[in-house]
């Protein structure tokens, strides 16, 4: 009886502390869940690592006997009004690898934030974290209170009103646009030299010393001497935080161009002196002038023989309807180019050919207007004719006008020489002093100002394999609002996901450094492992969405084929990755029996790039076999639109990567033909944009 009664009053004390055991260990592993990641980390390390919290807590390697199990310690709250988790300040001890640092680094940082009332953080994944639903439930009311008085959101940086607006105001944010073999890499290059940013130019041609533009990265570029893709580079200079956005000039790639100049505050619009307004500068000034760009425009060349000065001037005012206003004048042309008036300060710099064939900072002698040496040094002829030009200039050209500078309707001109470094460094101080700092982006709630206070942004771009040992995917975020910073919270409006930016990079082409910081007008490069889109906004705060960036509507369509069925998972891979960068557009087949991809492109080198970067970067040889179409429409009201219409001629029905139903045909006739019988079928578009996800919930 005795021991029935001591039995039963055991099982009693035992039913009522187990709930009390049950909340014990809810909160220990609720606590400790953030570090279970950087236990995993430690056991690929040797040796021992030592963690530093409150009370010594020792984690030992998978070969020192420990692994996750040998986690052992106390994490406990602290007694103070905010009750959040402590955040454990880790010591890295022993000789780890620089990879398992940075993850525990970013962990650390992560757990840090969690104790300032941010959200919890899970694991680590290529550098972006996607936050779980209800992952912080455990933490109490009177923490949420706390978080909520202090104003914390999603996410933002912590800085003042004043100290943006003096970080937005050193921005200075600009894309170059220019015919092919206009000299706009080696502009870029030039820039690039008088900025500081490099020490020595290596232009296209310069094969004997094994020297390559610094923006031409990409293997193939380097061969043919042209850019292919578009890239970023940022660097400091005079005191402000320059971003060169460098564009492909070849048509074919017009589509990457224009996703670029999406994310430019200025365009440099580049002329052959010889050659005058080509084919391709009109078409990429349309998409300058439809944004309401400031265009500076950089007469090159002009150490070659050259059109006359004023003619130039007046293709540019009757062609495109721009006024301009020539900063400087060129003093002769072809071999007699010795240099420039510098009409704002009154100024002649005389320029020296250098013998390192302009791939270091050109000598330059500058004089003021009215020096009796002058026409001792420059030719009698042609100081006469300078002579007359000024004073033409100073009758014709009203003042400059700021306002009209910063609506695109007037272009400051500047004449040069890229290839000998003749007006850079002029055109580069200039620039920066006229051209306009990063200003409002529209969005479906309104106008969204740089000095916001929320941090906004939005992906032009998507690269893969930019560092070939690591196959990366990088995606350019162009910041047009508030405060980035390291491990913030952004949501991804097209999805709603919540990510984690763990590892933000500063661009400089290939080149890459870890950015902390960014603000409106810079660029950022985010590790993408399939999480983002062309055209995604992101932001912290309240919700909003910048407008998408569409695709152009292709012209050319070609069957891609793997012949070697070993390579399939390869094959698979590479279409995959080149087709979230935006290299071309791929459809598919509705016959379940066609797997092939159909490529989709503008332009015949698109298709020859994607062979070339599936056979270097994938390993994989593949054959094309071309379509006899050349317009594409999408179906905007979908499969039920195309379903009521019934059976349709003289055009081929596919899928575009999101499922949806998109239309080929020989001609435009064919499209008219099409709409005029089956009115019904509603709009067709010649573009399309990624669906909205969040709708679809």
């Amino acid at each position: 009886m005795a021991n029935g009664a001591a039995m039963a009053t055991a099982s009693m004390a035992s039913h009522a502390l187990q709930p009390l055991l049950q909340q014990q260990q809810q909160q220990q592993s609720a606590l400790a869940r953030p570090w279970r990641r950087q236990v995993e980390l430690c056991r690929l390390a040797a040796g021992r690592v030592i963690i530093r919290s409150q009370e010594p807590v020792e984690i030992r390697s998978s070969q020192g006997g420990g692994g996750v199990g040998g986690l052992d310690g106390r994490y406990r709250r602290t007694n103070g009004a905010q009750k959040s988790r402590t955040s454990a300040q880790a010591s890295v001890l022993g000789e780890l690898r620089s990879d398992v640092v940075a993850e525990v680094e970013d962990l650390r940082l992560q757990e840090a934030g969690s104790a300032t009332g941010e959200e919890s953080s899970g694991a680590s994944n290529c550098g972006l974290e996607e936050v779980v639903d209800g992952e912080n439930d455990e933490r109490d009311e009177e923490s949420r209170a706390v978080d909520a008085d202090a104003g914390s959101s999603l996410g933002d940086g912590a800085i003042s009103a004043a100290a943006l607006a003096k970080e937005v105001a050193r921005r200075r944010n600009f894309a170059i646009i220019s015919h092919p073999d206009a000299g706009k890499t080696t502009l870029t290059e030039k820039l690039l030299l008088y900025g500081g940013a490099i020490h020595e130019a290596g232009a296209v041609k310069a094969r004997r010393d094994a020297r390559h533009a610094t923006s031409d990265w990409m293997e193939l570029e380097k061969q043919r001497g042209i850019s292919i893709t578009s890239t970023a580079l940022v660097f400091e200079s005079k005191g402000y935080q320059i971003t060169l956005l460098d564009t492909p000039g070849h048509q074919d790639f017009g589509e990457d161009t224009y996703r670029t100049l999406a994310a430019a505050d200025n365009a440099v619009m580049l002329v052959d002196a010889g050659k005058g307004l080509e084919p391709q500068t009109r078409k990429l000034f349309e998409v300058c002038r439809m944004r309401r760009l400031p265009i500076f425009t950089f007469i090159n060349k002009m150490d070659r023989p050259a059109l006359e000065p004023l003619e130039l001037l007046d293709q540019i005012e009757r062609e495109f309807g721009l006024s301009t206003y020539p900063v400087n004048w060129p003093i002769g042309s072809g071999d007699r180019f010795v240099g420039v008036y510098y009409r704002p300060q009154q100024q002649v710099h005389l320029f020296e050919k250098g013998k390192k064939h302009g791939s270091q900072e050109a000598s330059v002698r500058v004089l003021p207007w009215g020096d009796p040496s002058l026409e001792d040094i420059i030719d009698r002829d042609l100081f006469q004719q300078l002579k007359e030009e000024i004073e033409l200039l100073e009758e014709l050209t009203p003042p400059l006008d700021m306002s009209k500078i910063y609506s695109g309707d007037l272009s400051p001109v500047y004449f040069g020489s890229a290839m000998n470094n003749f007006g850079v460094e002029l055109f580069l101080e200039s620039f920066l002093g006229y051209a306009v700092q990063p200003g409002s982006h529209k969005s479906d709630v309104g106008e969204v100002e740089p000095e916001y206070p929320h941090f906004t942004g939005f992906v032009f771009k998507l690269q893969a394999n930019m560092d070939p040992k690591h196959r990366d995917k990088v995606a350019f975020v162009r910041v047009c609002s508030g405060q980035f910073t390291k491990g913030m919270k952004v949501q991804v409006a097209r999805n709603g996901k919540t990510l984690t930016l763990t590892r933000p990079q500063k661009m400089f082409a290939q080149d890459r450094t870890t950015m902390e910081t960014g603000y409106a007008g810079d660029v950022i490069g985010l590790n993408n492992p399939n999480a983002f889109c062309i055209g995604d906004t992101v932001y912290c705060g309240p919700r909003r969405t910048f407008p998408g960036i569409p695709s152009f509507s292709p012209e050319l369509f070609s069957y891609m084929r793997n012949p070697n069925p070993s390579k399939y998972k390869q094959f698979l891979k590479g279409i995959t990755e080149l087709l979230g960068e935006g290299a071309v557009q791929v459809l598919y087949s509705v016959d379940t029996g066609r797997t092939d991809p159909i490529l989709a492109a503008v332009g015949q080198l698109q298709f020859e790039v994607v062979q070339y970067r599936m056979q270097s970067e994938y390993g994989v040889e593949t054959q094309l076999e071309p379509l006899s179409f050349s317009v594409a429409r999408w179906v905007t009201g979908g499969w039920p639109a195309l379903e009521k219409v019934g059976r349709i001629y003289n055009c081929a029905t596919v899928k575009d990567q999101w499922g949806r139903p998109v239309l080929l045909f020989r001609n435009e006739w064919n499209v008219a033909q099409l709409l005029s019988e089956h009115a019904s079928i509603g709009e067709l578009a010649p573009y399309a944009l990624p669906p909205d996800q969040t709708s679809m919930k």
